[in-house]
């Protein structure tokens, strides 16, 4: 216990180190917000891949899905890894860069409004950020707090009243080049964590074929192609979690914010390969949950006989790793959830703040003044996020579901085919974003699992785009 909190400590003192340094170095909005646009490329691949995962992946999707899905649950990894991040830097990673130079963008809402030339989409876009990334950001310190109440013996409330606080101080002191910065040395933790992960759980099992030997006789369908939910659950797991990254705006900040097309390439390779890596990793222990899991064993992750999700790899990781190596696991899922944490937080303050303060109610707003207006919504978006996980009303998968199938039912059509479509107008893309949006939503009130909700409202929105354009006004463009 002790060494856990002499190290937790002098992880905080580092990243406020980092946040005073980078506090130092911010001048403007642009230097906050994007680090003055000129982000290395080897800083963007590990900030993409932090922004990616979280301990929404590590404590709700390991949990949930490693123990339903069992190995097929990897395919998950191998497509957000080839799809979610090889694809998106391959295929609009520079794109988005270079409309981002051309049209004078720094948000997500601001390149839709400038494209498709209506305010209304960049109003529209504010709300949709700023109400369906709270829910993610809550799923977030939720899987946080449950790792630190298993590991410091701590109550619920103050693990998330400590995560909260934290968040806040560093985020308004450093801005986005100190969270470049912090994450890169997080992705660092993460790698070396989840290596050690991977071979203690190895150990303790016996090897893969000990491993798979026991699933299969728990369950064929735990070591088969596709696990007992079945392929559609599947599916939309693998769609929800690899599609929604081409129109995710913490994710497609981090090329706004790159320095040039050779980052970009550079960029795309160590990204994927850290991707596969903490992918792969997270969701082959979540499939070992039911080898070494049970109800007699571990009373507090089960209720009635059956697993509570979110408690499962919180209790598991403090049973399989060895006490002398937990504290680096700790920081591996801290440093995961930390940048994600940065990236949410950034882009929901810049949607009021640029986006709807200085685009409808000040725009001769000055460059100090918004930027401090962006430290000032950081807390308290951090306060909102945080409220709202002490209400604990769903499974973090469940909200992660809902959370990313809402945004990338909105924007994902009305962005992509704004990159690659000319034809894409204003009247198409409103529509097919909308349309997703509400389909999505209704299909998860009418008790559809959030996954499969999100996919089919981000499929719509991608379709309805460019089938709409060809029955109506051809729109002009200001860029290729």
């Amino acid at each position: 216990m002790a060494a856990k909190i002499i190290v937790v400590g002098l992880y905080v003192l580092v990243i406020i180190i980092v946040g005073l340094m980078g506090l130092r170095k911010t001048k403007s909005f642009s230097d906050f917000f994007l680090g003055g646009g000129k982000v290395g490329a080897v800083m963007s691949a590990f900030s993409y891949g932090a922004a990616y995962f979280s301990a929404v992946l590590f404590i709700g999707f390991a949990g949930k899905i490693g123990w339903s899905f069992g190995y097929s649950a990897l395919w998950i990894a191998i497509f957000n890894a080839l799809l979610g991040v090889l694809g998106v830097w391959a295929i609009v990673g520079w794109k988005i860069k270079k409309a981002s130079m051309e049209l004078g963008v720094t948000t997500l809402g601001e390149y839709l409004e400038k494209r498709y030339q209506h305010s209304f989409f960049k109003l529209l876009s504010s709300l949709v950020i700023f109400i369906f990334m709270i829910p993610y950001s809550a799923a977030v310190f939720m899987g946080l707090s449950y790792l630190f109440t298993v590991n410091f013996q701590i109550d619920y409330w103050q693990a998330l009243t400590f995560m909260g606080v934290f968040t806040a101080f560093y985020l308004v002191l450093g801005g986005y080049k100190a969270g470049a910065l912090m994450d890169m040395i997080f992705g660092m933790i993460m790698t070396l964590g989840v290596i050690i992960l991977f071979v203690v759980t190895l150990q303790k099992g016996g090897g893969i074929a000990n491993i798979t030997e026991k699933l299969h006789a728990i369950d064929p369908k735990l070591t088969a192609v596709v696990g007992p939910p079945g392929w559609w659950p599947l599916l939309s797991l693998v769609l929800l979690t690899s599609l929604a990254p081409f129109a995710m705006p913490q994710l497609m900040q981090k090329f706004y914010a790159i320095k040039d097309r050779q980052a970009v390439r550079k960029g795309m390779f160590a990204s994927t390969f850290f991707a596969l890596l903490i992918g792969g990793v997270a969701y082959f222990v979540g499939s070992t949950t039911r080898v070494f899991m049970s109800p007699e064993n571990n009373p507090t992750a089960f209720q009635d006989g059956k697993p509570i999700f979110d408690n499962l790899m919180p209790e598991m990781l403090t049973n399989v790793i060895p006490s002398s190596l937990a504290v680096v696991i700790l920081l591996l899922i801290l440093s995961a959830s930390m940048s994600t944490l940065a990236a949410l937080v950034l882009i929901s303050s810049s949607t009021v703040v640029k986006d709807f303060y200085a685009g409808f109610i000040n725009k001769a707003v000055s460059d100090k003044k918004l930027t401090t207006l962006m430290r000032i919504m950081s807390a308290v978006f951090v306060l909102l996020a945080v409220l709202l996980a002490l209400v604990k009303f769903d499974v973090i998968v469940e909200i992660l579901g809902i959370s990313w199938g809402a945004i990338g039912s909105f924007f994902l059509g009305p962005f992509i085919w704004g990159l690659f479509l000319k034809k894409a107008n204003f009247f198409s893309a409103l529509a097919g974003g909308i349309t997703g949006l509400l389909v999505c939503l209704v299909l998860y009130f009418m008790k559809f699992p959030s996954p499969e909700a999100g996919t089919l409202g981000m499929l719509i929105s991608l379709t309805l785009v460019p089938v709409l354009s060809i029955f109506t006004k051809k729109h002009e463009v200001t860029h290729a």
